[in-house]
């Protein structure tokens, strides 16, 4: 029975943090949830009882799934409740707009105030978060209030009113926790460098005050003071445990559109992030196939148009990876650094986390498809001139100097092909000649397939540097093969692509599907070789202690073998247990011979 689309979006869900959506048949969204591991969490929903009725009737109604990877856990709890407000999936709890989740405001005013709040005012002012729990808050503003002396008051400190006395110092001065700013006992200057080292605090750079921190831990505790040492020493490791910055809200990025693509030899992918009022409420990934080698600025500015469209997206202002013409009335916004760069980069994220899901769904439900996908990315890769459908690998192997093989494994359209695997046992070279021995085995090879007119690769790859690489070039010379076949070999350690006449070898990206199946094609032919090396040696050693006994021929060795399966276990059997497998008089021979005394 052939699997389900949801079957396969779920075999192909990342183990990354995130979110995940579930539609009905309708392509309504029915239920919003985060996930610490997005794979494990959705899967669960398919494979356990739920006792819970509601959540029964939730999985019966599932017609496919939806996912946006995060950075971090919190990252997702803010995200999903971003999307259950806004959509207000029906088998999710309602949240309403009035418990949002909480900041810390650094209010635009002389002397800025610093504190909790949840409600974000355009007004100037600089807000941090959101926080997933208040107590992170009052312990970072508890923090921020033992090492700087802020006003808690909201008068209005102009430097007029101040002159003129309008103001006295309150009792929070006389506790030590403001300087009194009111009555000119701190200048302006001195404030906002408390306000700069609490800003850097807030945006999680508090290496300098950290370290003043356990000044005064050290301080408390040769004073003996250990109650306020460890209580500083508590707020340490909070504070070295949190995480400031949040890539999914931001209140100073609104209403902006954010798209992002990777692509490969034939499909292409753009990846769109909505936000509105600081918080993302939307993403989307589009594919789409190429049909005349179109470039990435091609492909994203279309899609940008597409995707507005189809989203009705009204926002003045888009981030994208690199410079889009879309005329004079739309804001163009190349992030480099910030929150706007962690936007960005989630974005292309998401499209990279599509674009392996489309690849891992395609190879399941569409094994052609994946393999012309695959094809065509390697005759960009290797600067080839066709596509490499039939491909031949090969490696020496003559472990300590001793029965000397070679391997050559085949790969048809990027699988292993097995049955058209061969062995060679090296027999015009004496020791262990690694050049020598692959001219010989290329030589063989295509010699065998040229006389039986069977078909030859596209591509053929040498397990080894220039060296092998050379050995192999003569026997194709002599074949009259040199520009028939295209040929390389990868070197060992640093993954060196060398190419006849070229002495600068090819460096593919280390995360390439080309270089993958290429590193696959040389640990097979090791593999393979090691393997026939291995039953070369164990019959070598089967023949020198045997067959060197008169009178024992091939079958009692088979026979032997076969109940004993050890060289030593034969030797040491008793006379008896040999009798019963090969008969008294070869039972007698073998035994004889093991036991000479």
């Amino acid at each position: 029975m052939p699997e389900s689309t949801l079957d396969i979006q779920i075999k192909t869900l990342p183990h990354q943090p995130g979110v995940y959506q579930y539609f009905d048949a309708d392509e309504q969204l029915i239920y919003v949830g985060k996930a610490k591991d997005i794979k494990k969490r959705v899967s669960s929903y398919f494979t356990k009882h739920h006792d819970y009725g509601k959540t029964r009737v939730l999985v019966k109604n599932i017609a496919s799934v939806k996912h946006i990877v995060v950075e971090t856990e919190n990252d997702a709890l803010l995200l999903e409740n971003n999307l259950i407000k806004k959509y207000k999936p029906k088998y999710n709890v309602l949240l309403k707009d009035d418990k949002s989740y909480p900041w810390i405001c650094i209010k635009k005013e002389r002397f800025p105030r610093v504190f909790p709040t949840r409600r974000v005012i355009k007004d100037g002012s600089e807000y941090f978060g959101p926080y997933t729990s208040m107590k992170t808050v009052k312990t970072l503003l508890g923090l921020i209030k033992g090492l700087y002396q802020l006003r808690t008051c909201n008068y209005d400190l102009s430097e007029s009113k101040i002159n003129t006395g309008k103001y006295k110092v309150c009792l929070e001065y006389h506790l030590g926790n403001c300087k009194g700013p009111c009555e000119g006992y701190e200048s302006e200057e001195e404030y906002a460098a408390n306000i700069t080292a609490i800003r850097e605090i807030l945006k999680g750079n508090f290496k300098d005050s950290l370290q003043q921190f356990r000044i005064q831990m050290r301080q408390h505790a040769e004073a003996m003071q250990f109650e306020d040492a460890q209580k500083i020493k508590e707020k340490l490791e909070v504070l070295e445990n949190y995480q400031a910055k949040s890539t999914i809200v931001n209140p100073k990025i609104n209403n902006v559109d954010v798209f992002s693509i990777i692509s490969d030899e034939t499909y292409a992918y753009v990846n769109f992030l909505q936000l509105s009022h600081g918080s993302i409420i939307r993403s989307h990934t589009l594919e789409l196939k190429k049909k005349l080698q179109e470039t990435d600025l091609q492909l994203l500015e279309l899609s940008i148009t597409e995707i507005r469209q189809r989203f009705n997206s009204n926002s003045k202002e888009i981030y994208v990876p690199f410079k889009v013409n879309l005329g004079d009335e739309l804001k163009i916004t190349i992030p480099k650094l910030g929150d706007k760069k962690s936007i960005l980069d989630l974005s292309i994220r998401n499209a990279k986390y599509y674009r392996m899901d489309k690849l891992k769904q395609v190879k399941i439900v569409d094994p052609d498809r994946h393999a012309n996908r695959i094809m065509a990315q390697m005759k960009a890769d290797l600067r080839l001139s066709e596509e490499p459908r039939h491909i031949e690998c090969f490696d020496n192997s003559n472990i300590q100097g001793t029965n000397p093989v070679a391997a050559c494994v085949v790969f048809k359209n990027g699988k292993p092909s097995k049955k058209d695997y061969r062995n060679f046992n090296i027999k015009t070279v004496d020791g262990p000649d690694d050049f020598a021995s692959m001219e010989e085995v290329v030589y063989r090879r295509y010699k065998r397939l040229l006389e039986e007119e069977q078909p030859l690769p596209q591509l053929i790859i040498i397990d080894g540097g220039k060296g092998q690489l050379s050995s192999a070039l003569k026997s194709l010379d002599v074949l009259g093969l040199r520009n028939e076949i295209a040929i390389i070999g990868i070197a060992k350690r640093l993954e060196e692509l060398f190419y006849p006449d070229d002495p600068i070898p090819l460096y593919l990206d280390k995360k390439s599907e080309t270089l993958k199946i290429i590193q696959q094609l040389r640990n097979e032919a090791h593999r393979f070789g090691i393997e026939h090396h291995r039953n070369r040696r164990s019959k070598g050693a089967l023949t020198t202690e045997l067959e060197n006994i008169s009178g024992v021929g091939e079958q009692t060795i088979v026979d032997l073998m076969k109940q004993f399966k050890t060289v030593k276990r034969i030797a040491n059997a008793k006379l008896d247990e040999l009798e019963a497998v090969v008969g008294v008089s070869r039972a007698n021979k073998v035994y004889n011979y093991y036991h000479k005394e």
